[in-house]
C-alpha cells in the first residue's frame, strides 16, 4: 500500500495545524507528510518521525507523524511568525510541492492532498505559479514538455463545480473564454467523473452574464462560444446542457437535477459551492496524471497558530483522494 503524500502548505498558515488535528484524529494513517519538521512539532505533532521515503512510513511507530522533510527547505522556518507572509515560506511550500509530484509520478505515494499555500509568498520567492493548480499542471508535463489540459473542481456533498478559468483577474478570464476552452472543460470533466462512479454525468453549463445573456441583450460570449461548445459536446456523447442563468443553476444541481455544474469564471463556481461550507469542501484538480485534492480554504493567517482551526475540509480531502486514488 502506497501512503498519501500531503504537503505541508504555507507554514505561517493554518496548513501545519489542521494536519497535525487530523492526524491526533486518526485520518492520516497511512499518510506521510511532505515538509519540515521543526514546523509540524511547533503546529503540535505529539512525535515526528523523520523518514527518507514514502516506503518507511510503514516502520514508524504508532503515535509519531511519518515526516519526509524534501532537498533545498529553507533553514529556520519554525523561527518565522505566523501570520505573515515571507518568501521563505512560499519557497519551502513550493519544495514541499515539487517533491511530493517527484514522489507520486515515481509511483511512490498513492495521490496528493495539498494544504493551503499564500500566493503572496509564492510570488515574493519567485515561485512562477499563482496557485496550485497552474503549478501542478506544469509538473505533470509529458516526456515532450507539454503541460496536461487541467481544470479546478470544488465539491462537496451537495454540489460539485468545475472551472473553465481559473487565477485570473476578471477581464482576462473573459477574454480567455473560447470554444475550445469550454469544450476542453466539458470532455475532462466527463472523463474524470468516471473516477468517482459517474461514467455518463448529467453537466449543467453556466453561463457567464446575467440571465445566461438574455438573448445577447446582455452579452454574446452564450451565443457566440458557450452555446457552441455545448453543442459540439453533445454531439461527442456528453450529457451537456445550458448554458443556464448562472445564478439559478447552481440550486438546480443541488437539488439533483445535474450531476455537476460547469462555470465559466472563477467566483460564479466557488462562491456557490463554499456558501454551502467550507468545513467539507474539497479542492480536485482534474486532468493531472495522478490524484490531488486540496481542502477548499486558504492560509487563514488571522487564527494561524491559535489551535482554532478546524481540519474538517482536510479530512475530507484525504478521504476523498482514497477514494479516487483505487
Amino acid at each position: 500500500m502506497k501512503p498519501l503524500l500531503v504537503t505541508m502548505g504555507d507554514a505561517a498558515g493554518i496548513g501545519p495545524e489542521i494536519i497535525v488535528k487530523a492526524f491526533v484524529a486518526g485520518e492520516l494513517a497511512d499518510a506521510v507528510v511532505i515538509g519540515d519538521a521543526a514546523v509540524l512539532r511547533r503546529a503540535g505533532a505529539p512525535m515526528t518521525a523523520v523518514i527518507d521515503h514514502p516506503d518507511d512510513f510503514v516502520a514508524v511507530p504508532p503515535g509519531c507523524l511519518p515526516l519526509l522533510p524534501p532537498p533545498g527547505l529553507p533553514e529556520g522556518l519554525a523561527a518565522l511568525p505566523r501570520g505573515r507572509i515571507d518568501a521563505r515560506n512560499g519557497a519551502a511550500a513550493a519544495r514541499c510541492i515539487e517533491h511530493a509530484v517527484a514522489l507520486v509520478r515515481q509511483g511512490a505515494g498513492a495521490a496528493i492532498v495539498t494544504a493551503p499555500i499564500h500566493k503572496e509568498a509564492f510570488a515574493a520567492a519567485g515561485v512562477p505559479y499563482p496557485g496550485h493548480t497552474e503549478m501542478l499542471q506544469a509538473l505533470a508535463a509529458g516526456a515532450d514538455g507539454a503541460p496536461p489540459p487541467v481544470r479546478m473542481m470544488l465539491a462537496n456533498a451537495e454540489l460539485r463545480v468545475v472551472l473553465v478559468t481559473i487565477h485570473q483577474s476578471l477581464r482576462s478570464a473573459i477574454d480567455a473564454l473560447s470554444f475550445e476552452a469550454v469544450l476542453d472543460t466539458l470532455r475532462i470533466a466527463r472523463r474524470s467523473a468516471a473516477a468517482w462512479g459517474l461514467e455518463a454525468p448529467r453537466i449543467a453549463v453556466a453561463g457567464l452574464n446575467p440571465h445566461a445573456g438574455e438573448g445577447g441583450l446582455f452579452g454574446d460570449e452564450e451565443l457566440r462560444v458557450i452555446a457552441p461548445a455545448v453543442a459540439a459536446a453533445v454531439a461527442e456523447g456528453i450529457d451537456a446542457r445550458g448554458p443556464f442563468p448562472p445564478d439559478t443553476v447552481f440550486m438546480q444541481a443541488r437539488r439533483g437535477a445535474f450531476d455537476l455544474v460547469v462555470s465559466m469564471v472563477h467566483d460564479h463556481g466557488l462562491i456557490a459551492v463554499k456558501y454551502l461550507g467550507v468545513e467539507e469542501g474539497v479542492n480536485v484538480t482534474l486532468g493531472l496524471p495522478f490524484v490531488r485534492t486540496s481542502p477548499d480554504h486558504g492560509t487563514a493567517f488571522d487564527i494561524a497558530g491559535r489551535g482554532v482551526a478546524d481540519a474538517s475540509s482536510l479530512v475530507a480531502a484525504t478521504r476523498l483522494a482514497r477514494r479516487l486514488a483505487r
